[in-house]
C-alpha cells in the first residue's frame, strides 16, 4: 500500500514477484471536523498538512508532531507506521490521539473500530491495533482523531555540551525537573552535543518558567553558560526542522529506532564511529531518528570480516529493532535477490498479532506477521 511516499521504504516490493502495489493517494478528505468537540475524521489519503492547516484555523493540532508532512505524508501512512514527532514527549503518541477507524479485511469487508467522539469504550479496540501494522492487517479507508488546543506561546532553551556524559546528566536534570515540557530532542553538534528542551503555555508565564529551566539545565550538567532562549518564529523554526528531518543530509535514508536513555552511550559507541551516520534523538532519549546511506551499508568492512557495516547488522549487535523509512531495508526472510523488507534489527515475534491477521486476512493477502 502506498499514499503520499514520504516513506518509500515501507512501500518497496517485498513479497510475492506478482504482489500488488495498491495506490491510497486519492482516497483524500475531511469527512467531518468539530471544533467544539475537539474531533475531526478525514479520508486515510488525506495529507497531514491539510490536516495542520484546518486546525491551525481554529488555535488547535495534533500535539504528537506528525512527521514528515513536508514530504506529502497521509493520515494512514502516518498511523500504518506508527510514527509520531517531539511532541509525544508532553502528550503521547498517535496511539492517543486515534480514536475510530474505518478498513477494509482482506475479505473485502468494510470494518469500523472506535467511534467519533472522545468518551467510546465500546467493541474491540482496533484503532490502537492498526497504529504501527505496516498495512498488514487491512487497509485503512478514514480515521477520527482527537485534537488539543494550540498553546497561546512556546519557547525553548538551547543547551551545548562538550561530551556525551555531560548531556545525560543535564537530561537527567531536566526529564526529572516539576517543569512541564512539551518536547526534549538532543543531537551530535560540530564540538560536542545539543540538547533543545521546549515548554509552552501563556506567553505572560514562559519568562519565568523558561529561566527556571535555563537554572535545571546549566544545574544538571554542573556547568553554566552554552545556553540559548528561543521565542517565537525562531523557535517554531527549530522544531519544524525537526518535523521535516530537515537535519537529514542529503541522500541519507532515515529509519527509526525506539529505545532507552540507557542504551544511548552503547548505540552511540557504534554509530558514532560510523560515519557517515546522522543521528537525531527524541522523546527524551526514547526514540532515534537516524540518517543511513540509502545504499543499506557504509561500503566499509567492520574489520572482522570482509563484509559492509549494515544498519540491520549494528541494531542486531544492539538488540535494538528499527524501521527504515526512506532507503534500502535489508533483505527479509524468503524473498527473492533484490527484494527488501524495512524491518531492521530482526522480525518481531508477536503471537496475538498473527492470530488477529489470520482473522482479518486469512488468504495472507496483505503480508505475514
Amino acid at each position: 500500500m502506498r499514499g503520499g511516499g514520504s516513506k518509500p521504504a515501507l512501500s518497496q516490493r517485498r513479497c510475492a514477484e506478482d504482489t500488488q502495489l495498491l495506490d491510497l493517494a486519492g482516497l483524500q478528505g475531511i469527512v467531518d471536523y468539530q471544533p467544539e468537540e475537539y474531533t475531526f475524521t478525514a479520508r486515510a489519503g488525506t495529507t497531514v498538512a491539510e490536516v495542520a492547516a484546518m486546525l491551525d484555523g481554529k488555535g488547535q493540532y495534533l500535539p504528537f508532531d506528525p512527521p514528515l508532512a513536508d514530504r506529502g505524508a497521509t493520515l494512514g501512512g502516518t498511523v500504518a507506521a506508527g510514527l509520531s514527532g517531539s511532541g509525544r514527549y508532553r502528550y503521547g503518541g498517535i496511539r492517543d490521539f486515534l480514536i475510530g477507524i474505518r478498513f477494509v479485511d482482506g475479505r473485502g469487508q468494510e470494518i469500523r473500530g472506535g467511534g467519533a467522539v472522545v468518551k467510546n469504550a465500546a467493541g474491540f479496540d482496533f484503532p490502537k491495533l492498526f497504529v504501527g501494522s505496516l498495512g498488514r492487517l487491512g487497509v485503512l479507508t478514514e480515521l477520527t482523531f482527537k485534537v488539543f488546543p494550540r498553546p497561546p506561546a512556546f519557547a525553548t532553551v538551547e543547551a551545548e555540551f562538550e561530551a556525551l556524559s555531560d548531556l545525560l546528566t543535564g537530561l537527567d536534570a531536566v526529564t526529572g525537573s516539576a517543569i512541564d515540557l512539551h518536547a526534549v530532542d538532543f543531537a551530535p553538534a560540530e564540538a560536542g552535543w545539543r540538547l533543545w528542551v521546549r515548554i509552552g503555555g501563556m506567553a505572560a508565564a514562559l519568562e519565568e518558567r523558561a529561566g527556571a529551566l535555563q537554572e535545571v539545565v546549566s544545574g544538571g550538567a554542573g556547568r553554566t553558560g552554552l545556553l540559548r532562549l528561543y521565542r517565537d518564529h525562531e523557535e517554531e523554526r527549530l522544531w519544524q526542522e525537526a518535523r521535516t528531518m530537515a537535519w537529514l543530509p542529503e541522500g541519507m535514508g532515515l529509519a527509526r529506532v525506539p529505545l532507552t536513555p540507557g542504551r544511548i552511550p552503547a548505540a552511540e559507541d557504534l554509530f558514532g564511529r560510523a560515519q557517515p551516520a546522522s543521528r537525531r534523538y527524541s522523546v527524551g532519549g526514547n526514540l532515534l531518528w537516524l540518517g543511513w546511506p540509502e545504499s543499506g551499508d557504509l561500503g566499509e568492512t567492520d574489520g572482522k570480516e570482509d563484509a559492509p557495516r549494515t544498519l540491520h547488522g549494528l541494531l542486531l549487535e544492539l538488540g535494538l529493532r528499527g524501521l527504515q523509512l526512506i532507503g534500502r531495508g535489508p533483505r527479509s526472510e524468503g524473498l527473492s535477490e533484490g527484494e527488501e523488507g524495512p524491518l531492521l534489527g530482526g522480525p518481531v515475534q508477536n503471537a496475538f498479532l498473527r492470530r488477529i491477521s489470520a482473522a482479518l486476512d486469512p488468504e495472507g493477502k496483505f503480508g505475514a506477521w
